[in-house]
């Protein structure tokens, strides 16, 4: 899946987690339909064919299989050459090999089909975020977001705080990854990236709260134990700091942040 070079989210990831992209259709149907070929419906429709080829599309793409996701991409517009959704998963297949100007018209093609579809209009803004666009990609977020039936909007609101950050725009970040955790409380990248900006404005005991969040959810991982490190060593309790420290050095001994703590660089 596509990877994020925005603070902790190279490490969160993005996709069946948390996502930057908004792939379409059911993961549990589409990995059943790679593995027996075959989905349930009437096949001989043209739209239904579009549909089926597009969710198979779809589900080589998850798993790196960009050529066969085109070639079924190619079938489905063959089908039904006004099916949004498959120009939405062309949008990505087409960004994951960094063929941005195809990407982009097969993005601006399906959003001319269906202007008001929240998958589309998210992975159209974390396309223009990716391209050195982001001012531009908010008002993509905020246009998935309006969208009553959207089922992922935490996904759009991290984007949104994301693509803040990247342009500098803490105070708008703060903001969408506050209404991110208050849309879905145990979002992770939400909750990794809040804490790393509060704890650079100095909030400690915030962003102590929300990495200790993060911790309980997931096994802690070498940049959330590290984070977690430097708060407890700002707020001055030694015993903490120097449990983080241990399992820092227990379980990521390897890691770029236990290097840094051999050598005393804390920030």
């Amino acid at each position: 899946m596509l990877r994020s070079t925005l603070y902790v989210a190279l490490a969160l990831g993005c996709g069946a987690l948390f996502g930057c992209a908004q792939n379409p259709g059911s993961s549990a149907t589409q990995a059943n339909t790679v593995e027996t070929g075959t989905m349930s419906g009437e096949v001989g429709d043209p739209r239904n064919r579009a549909r089926i080829h597009t969710e198979l599309a779809s589900a080589y793409y998850e798993r790196g299989n960009m050529g066969v996701s085109l070639e079924e991409l190619r079938i489905a517009i063959a089908a039904d050459q006004n099916y949004a959704p498959a120009y939405n998963v062309l949008g990505l297949v087409h960004m994951e090999l960094r063929e941005n100007a195809v990407a982009q018209q097969h993005f601006e093609r399906g959003l001319r089909l269906a202007p008001n579809d929240p998958d589309l209009n998210n992975n159209y803004g974390w396309f223009l975020c990716q391209t050195g666009r982001e001012e531009q990609s908010i008002a993509f977020f905020l246009a998935a977001l309006k969208n009553p039936l959207y089922s992922t909007p935490a996904r759009s609101y991290v984007n949104a705080g994301l693509c803040s950050m990247k342009g500098n725009k803490e105070r708008d970040a703060i903001d969408y990854f506050e209404r991110a955790l208050r849309n879905s409380p145990d979002n992770l990248q939400a909750l990794m990236n809040l804490a790393s900006i509060q704890y650079k404005r100095g909030q400690m005991e915030t962003a102590r709260g929300l990495v200790v969040r993060f911790n309980k959810l997931v096994e802690p991982s070498a940049e959330s134990l590290w984070l977690a490190l430097r708060i407890e060593r700002k707020l001055g309790d030694k015993a903490a700091e120097n449990t983080m420290a241990a399992q820092l050095r227990r379980r990521f001994p390897g890691s770029p942040e236990y290097e840094n703590l051999l050598k005393g660089k804390f920030e």
